[in-house]
């Protein structure tokens, strides 16, 4: 029974994932698509003329990350730009290197991983840059290392610049950088105790983040920063769930609550719920 129950499980992860993206994110991803490619589209082809190639099909994939998802580490601007011209460099190496194209093929895409981890540029589309500077025919062989250059580069700088434009124009950040720490740093938005609590510090800090990920040793499609800005906005609502509406005569102890009016704190302690808990995990650790 447990073999089909785990047999049951893993069928279930080919099922589509849950997502929580906004009407509004999916429309903006759809039309910075198309806008990009047509503005990276327009400029090639005015600066270079309609008998040049102007485009590769791996800026598809790119843009898919640049508009989709553009708070990925995988699309920030050196991961891409950097990403499809290292690729390309190992592609047309291990072309000129390796008669046979199917094995030319694989070590281009296998080295290309190697260098762009290297070089901290990882950019799924590269493993096609990597296959196309293989694979493309006559028409990329004579171009040689210079595909690198163009279209590789020249491509995905433009489609950087439009994301760029249009990102910024429709009020998302690009290139991503995670929010300011607002609790850290705004007094406003620290709800300091009216005693000191014996521990030094409860809850998940980025060093945490960063010691827990550097033990996973995989790749996570989302950057520290963020990890620690999600977890800081969950334990703040979950704080605020357990606590209730904290006001003033909460974090006042002694006779001096008493001349200050109730705030709604639901009839809990927070201070006290807070004392308790740090004992409780002093005496845990001692």
């Amino acid at each position: 029974m447990q073999t089909m129950g785990d047999l049951l499980s893993w069928l279930r992860s080919f099922a589509p994932v849950s997502q929580t993206v906004s009407r509004r994110e999916r429309f903006f991803s759809c039309a910075g698509a198309i806008v990009g490619l047509l503005l990276a589209e327009w400029i090639c082809r005015q600066a270079l003329g309609e008998a040049t190639p102007w485009f590769i099909a791996p800026m598809g994939a790119s843009a898919v990350l640049l508009f989709a998802v553009p708070s990925s580490p995988l699309a920030q601007p050196w991961a891409i730009v950097g990403g499809n011209v290292m690729a390309a460099l190992v592609g047309v190496t291990c072309a000129k290197l390796v008669t046979h194209p199917g094995l030319a093929a694989a070590l281009a895409v296998g080295i290309a991983i190697g260098v762009m981890f290297q070089f901290k540029c990882l950019h799924p589309p590269g493993g096609a840059v990597a296959l196309m500077s293989v694979l493309g025919g006559p028409g990329v062989m004579q171009f040689g290392y210079r595909f690198a250059l163009w279209p590789v580069a020249i491509d995905s700088l433009v489609l950087v610049t439009a994301a760029i434009l249009f990102n910024v124009a429709m009020g998302r950040r690009y290139p991503h950088r995670a929010h300011p720490h607002v609790l850290a740093s705004d007094p406003k938005h620290v709800v300091q105790p009216a005693e000191p609590i014996a521990s030094p510090q409860l809850g998940v800090t980025l060093d945490d983040l960063n010691e827990v990920l550097r033990v996973r040793g995989e790749l996570i499609d989302v950057s520290n920063d963020d990890l620690e800005e999600i977890f800081m906005a969950a334990e703040l609502r979950a704080y605020r769930r357990w606590l209730g509406q904290i006001g003033c005569s909460d974090l006042v102890v002694g006779d001096e609550a008493e001349d200050v009016p109730s705030g709604g704190g639901r009839g809990r302690d927070p201070v006290a719920d807070r004392k308790e808990m740090a004992e409780a995990q002093g005496a845990d650790q001692g």
